[in-house]
């Protein structure tokens, strides 16, 4: 059966027949890019090109230096980076953190991505998982727009590109998930929306049994710590932390786990397999994990000893 076009698909379709990709070549202070830019026909690419100079460009761009095409978002904010040489590789350090679910979740059928960017995770997932259905919640049009130019697979039976706010998508999908992706970033860092208690309920009402919400966090130590908080809060204190040696990122795993906490030894068992499949560092990733939930259980010892 044919699924019916929604009103939201089909203003996205006239919205990027109104507008073309400009490549365009652009001196910066980094050095020389071809640049790519989503704009009308009928554009003064000139003067585009005048407010990327001064930074003051509004809409996503890309940016290609021969080696490495990159995502930006507003004024030089580093959205996502692939690999001209390996476009299927991820790229980004915290982006092979967040694959970590798959020593939990290492055959899902349904993955719920917020957040395309350059679609790193979205083709991760689409080529790493073949049987596993992949949705991809994404709030800036242009972004969608751009996705071509970082390979990412056309939609079709198993690849879903969503145009709308992921908070109002979760709060009403009837959609359920065994994994959900959360990287969802504007200008100047995690979006508002995606901070919310309420968000993070609505993610995990739409976890199955056993399913996994993994979220990039991005900021300063203290915004970071209270959004560990949070989400620890609504998933009842079942979350595990990988933290990344070199950004400030911490990447948060969160469980729906009926038998917590993780079968360590059944994980370990799952690396020589995961190995073969996925060209991740997933043994160094349990290895933190473990030390991580260590670390936990200690510092939840040490509290319940204070309060006697």
């Amino acid at each position: 059966m044919r699924r019916k076009q929604t009103s939201s698909e089909d203003e996205d379709r006239q919205a990027a027949a109104e507008s073309q990709i400009w490549e365009v070549p652009v001196t910066l202070p980094e050095g020389e890019f071809m640049a790519y830019l989503s704009e009308p026909a009928d554009s003064s690419i000139m003067e585009v090109l005048q407010q990327l100079r001064r930074g003051e460009y509004p809409k996503p761009y890309v940016l290609d230096n021969g080696e490495h095409r990159e995502l930006y978002i507003g004024q030089r904010f580093t959205q996502s980076r692939m690999s001209l040489h390996e476009p299927d590789a991820l790229d980004l350090a915290y982006t092979r953190s967040m694959m970590a679910f798959l020593l939990f979740q290492p055959q899902p059928r349904h993955v719920m991505l917020v957040g395309l960017g350059g679609g790193s995770l979205t083709k991760a997932c689409y080529r790493g998982l073949p049987k596993a259905r992949i949705i991809t919640i994404e709030i800036e049009r242009t972004v969608i727009e751009l996705a071509s130019l970082f390979h990412v697979p056309n939609p079709g039976a198993r690849l879903r590109l969503v145009h709308a706010d992921a908070a109002t998508y979760f709060a009403s999908t009837r959609q359920s998930a065994d994994v959900v992706l959360v990287d969802g970033c504007d200008a100047v860092g995690l979006s508002p929306s995606l901070c919310s208690e309420s968000f993070y309920a609505s993610v995990r009402s739409r976890l199955r049994p056993g399913g996994v919400l993994v979220s990039n966090l991005v900021g300063t130590i203290a915004r970071i710590g209270s959004m560990i908080d949070s989400i620890a809060r609504v998933f009842d204190g079942q979350i595990l932390v990988l933290r990344d040696a070199v950004s400030e990122n911490r990447v948060v795993l969160a469980f729906c786990n009926p038998s917590w906490p993780p079968d360590w030894a059944r994980v370990r068992a799952r690396l020589p397999e995961l190995a073969q499949r996925h060209a991740l560092d997933l043994g160094g990733m349990a290895k933190q994990l473990q030390l991580d939930f260590r670390r936990s259980l200690a510092k939840a010892e040490e509290s319940a000893k204070r309060r006697r």
